[in-house]
């Protein structure tokens, strides 16, 4: 018996589907667990296995199409069955659906009176609504208001263009099929023309494009958001991480440093480690770093989970690794959910300050910049300093001024002495 298989929801956040790449072609003989086609989420590019023994009869999506979860993927059974009803059937029942949605969405059309009146298409009305306008004495230029528009879009000068309305009165096609006259040399000083061809690339938003968009938006609209800024002194730290790179297979980034001492700020200060919802607030005790990763199509936040108990190698061999696979798009749902807080660092960019937004529901990210070499003042006295500026936005819901900035402090105490952090 044929079995219906359709889009799978394949995160919690995936509304619909794209298919990346077919594994298998109609005709196939298809074993349970055997891949059949790679599916674009809202979130990676997963593949998406078969439950079910049979032949591939039917394809529903071409690669590169898109369609809402448990829209018809695919078709499986007994080969030479005919499907054809089942078919029919399915794409009937979602047209009904569509069908149904749209007369909830659309408004009522108004009823017609015996007042009602044709509407003219918006052109006719401009060129007709206008009464010609007659020549002067003063020599002014006769044109319909269409005509005048129209040609100041195209740079044409009117006094060139022959009028084939009444009274000589140029209209709508006089100035578009105007052919401008060879131009002498006196005239092309006083009357330059300038063309050119307009151009644009547009490509399809992806549906991970799509779902950073609107949570995005959602969390700039809804969350009240406010940023702490402090500079850090980076010149301990800088000799610390050489001392701890030079342990036997050890090394450790200052990104790793960064993860790490906010994830020990976050136990001191749990309030930070917390989440918004509706009707309550969620203060976690784990802590669960999610560290934003740039890829082609925007960016993903892969969670480095209970990141107080992990070792700073640790953690930087584990962000390594789901770093690559982000930017294969490798990585899997689960580990880009759970987060209790971000980090964004964009210093590896020469960028020295940012802000970021909250990645909902949590309370607060960490926005860290660059590395900067600057003079400084250390014992009254003028010397070469190292600093990083890092950034705090707050969800002012869940985290107050004073508990933001007692956070802070924790933390630029952790960062400053990384081998505090050792023990």
């Amino acid at each position: 018996m044929a079995e219906i298989i359709t889009m799978p929801r394949l995160s919690d956040t995936m509304t619909e589907g794209v298919v990346a790449q077919w594994l298998k072609k109609v005709g196939d003989k298809i074993s349970e667990g055997d891949i059949l086609a790679e599916i674009e989420t809202d979130k990676a590019t997963m593949e998406f296995e078969s439950f079910n023994e049979g032949t591939l009869l039917y394809i529903g999506l071409k690669e590169g199409e898109s369609a809402p979860v448990d829209s018809l993927l695919a078709i499986i059974g007994e080969e030479g069955e005919d499907i054809d009803a089942i078919v029919k059937e399915f794409k009937a029942a979602e047209k009904s659906e569509s069908k149904d949605e749209e007369t909830i969405k659309a408004p009522k059309a108004p009823k017609a009176t015996e007042n009602a009146v044709e509407i003219a298409e918006p052109e006719k009305v401009i060129e007709t609504a206008q009464a010609p306008v007659s020549a002067s004495d003063s020599g002014r230029i006769i044109a319909s208001p269409l005509a005048k528009k129209i040609a100041s879009e195209k740079g044409i000068n009117l006094n060139n263009v022959s009028g084939t309305g009444d009274g000589g009165r140029i209209v709508k096609s006089d100035v578009e099929n105007y052919v401008p006259a060879a131009v002498t040399s006196s005239s092309a000083v006083s009357a330059p023309i300038v063309s050119g061809t307009e151009s644009f690339e547009e490509t399809p938003n992806s549906q991970m494009r799509k779902t950073i968009a609107r949570r995005l938006a959602e969390s700039k609209f809804t969350a009240p958001h406010y940023y702490l800024m402090l500079e850090i002194n980076m010149d301990n730290a800088i000799e610390s991480r050489k001392l701890i790179n030079e342990l036997p297979d050890t090394k450790v980034s200052f990104n790793d440093i960064v993860v790490k001492a906010s994830a020990m700020a976050l136990k001191k200060h749990p309030k930070v480690n917390s989440q918004w919802f509706d009707d309550r607030t969620r203060i976690n005790h784990h802590v669960h770093v999610g560290v934003a990763v740039a890829v082609d199509d925007g960016l993903l936040v892969p969670v480095v989970r209970f990141t107080d108990q992990k070792t700073m190698t640790q953690i930087g061999a584990e962000v390594k690794d789901m770093a690559t696979r982000a930017k294969s798009k490798k990585l899997t749902p689960a580990e880009m959910e759970g987060s209790t807080f971000t980090v964004s660092n964009m210093g590896m960019f020469g960028i020295s300050e940012f802000t970021s937004i909250i990645n909902q529901p949590n309370s607060a990210i960490l926005s860290v910049g660059a590395i900067i070499q600057k003079p400084v003042v250390k014992n009254g006295e003028i010397v070469v300093g190292n600093t990083m500026k890092i950034t705090l936005a707050c969800d002012h819901r869940t985290v107050d001024g004073a508990t933001g900035s007692a956070f802070l402090q924790t933390l630029k105490q952790f960062i400053e002495n990384p081998v505090t952090m050792l023990a």
